[in-house]
């Protein structure tokens, strides 16, 4: 097995896998260049998240085993015919808990609760203590209704929301009504929080652009745990300058290092010096225990692929 992934994925692997196997690690450059291509064999599993040959072709291997679900940094034209290709989940439980969380923050705003309680404003605050807000009654709009938006549809309904998803596949599941895409545009005023689940292609790129994101209501808030370039980056931060919406929750950024000289900012606009956002840094996922389910689901792949078994999670069968 060769292994371009997570430090954390890496150290789980050995035990979940089996100290038989052989663990190969790269560095990060062997993502995009050819120079280590010599450490891969026809039966090797290959783990990484970002895999390129510009203008070239990568090597021979049995299967490449996204760490992963998203697949836009994987040049699958480059990959051998035999090579499948694999991917696993079980971030939505930890992203669907911070949706909620930033939504609860976003209405109680717990950190300037504590912020203005001291013993000296204690006085004057227990006469008149302030409003916060609640989700209660409020409409929350699921764009992309996969495992992230179904499992934050089923702990928003929790709190007394009304969700409203959209979806390519208008199939059910845990919303009070299911539109298809082409409705986002009359979904969109009807929501007071709008969660952006969607992966990036070229259907999805860009599809929150500034008319699109104009057909807010002035209060909403947009959340992005899906993919950056799924909003628009400019009308974006346009929107949230002139406060022609409510606010952003973003947790997925436009700019990422690719390799370690590389030191881009999150975006080319400065959300930073906004008032009405809250950014994380791409972690809503990221916990121990996604490591541990995803390091099991890995795990199983390769003992099947040893079997001849079927593969968990296809996104592309190798051909035999």
């Amino acid at each position: 097995m060769v292994i371009i992934c997570p430090p954390a994925l890496r150290q789980r692997l050995p035990a979940a896998i089996g100290e038989e196997v052989e663990i190969v690690t790269l560095p990060v450059e062997a993502r995009n260049s050819d120079v280590y291509d010599i450490e891969f064999r026809p039966d090797d599993v290959v783990l990484s998240m970002d895999l390129t040959r510009p203008g070239g072709k990568l090597p021979r291997v049995a299967l490449l085993q996204l760490p992963g679900a998203g697949t836009d940094r994987i040049d699958l034209d480059a990959l051998a015919p035999e090579t499948s290709v694999c991917n696993v989940f079980e971030h939505e439980i930890p992203i669907a808990e911070f949706v909620l969380a930033a939504m609860l923050e976003w209405e109680i705003r717990i950190a300037d609760l504590r912020a203005m309680f001291t013993a000296e404003s204690w006085p004057g605050l227990s006469r008149a203590r302030g409003l916060h807000g609640e989700l209660y009654g409020k409409t929350l709009g699921v764009v992309g209704f996969g495992r992230i938006g179904r499992e934050a549809a089923k702990r928003a309904a929790a709190f007394g929301m009304t969700v409203l998803a959209v979806a390519r596949r208008p199939d059910g599941g845990p919303a009070d009504e299911v539109h298809p895409t082409a409705a986002l545009a009359d979904v969109l005023p009807r929501c007071d929080y709008v969660l952006d689940t969607l992966p990036l292609d070229e259907a999805t790129r860009g599809i929150f652009d500034g008319p699109m994101l104009a057909r807010m209501k002035p209060t909403g808030v947009i959340i992005n745990v899906g993919r950056g370039q799924t909003i628009d980056e400019e009308a974006l931060f346009t929107a949230l300058s002139q406060k022609t919406i409510g606010g952003a929750i973003l947790d997925v950024w436009y700019q990422y290092a690719r390799d370690p000289s590389e030191t881009p900012p999150p975006s080319r606009f400065d959300f930073f010096s906004l008032d009405n956002v809250i950014l994380t840094p791409h972690a809503s996922a990221v916990t121990g225990s996604l490591w541990d389910r995803r390091a099991a689901t890995i795990a199983e792949n390769f003992r099947r692929l040893e079997r001849g078994e079927p593969l968990l999670n296809v996104v592309r069968a190798g051909t035999r």
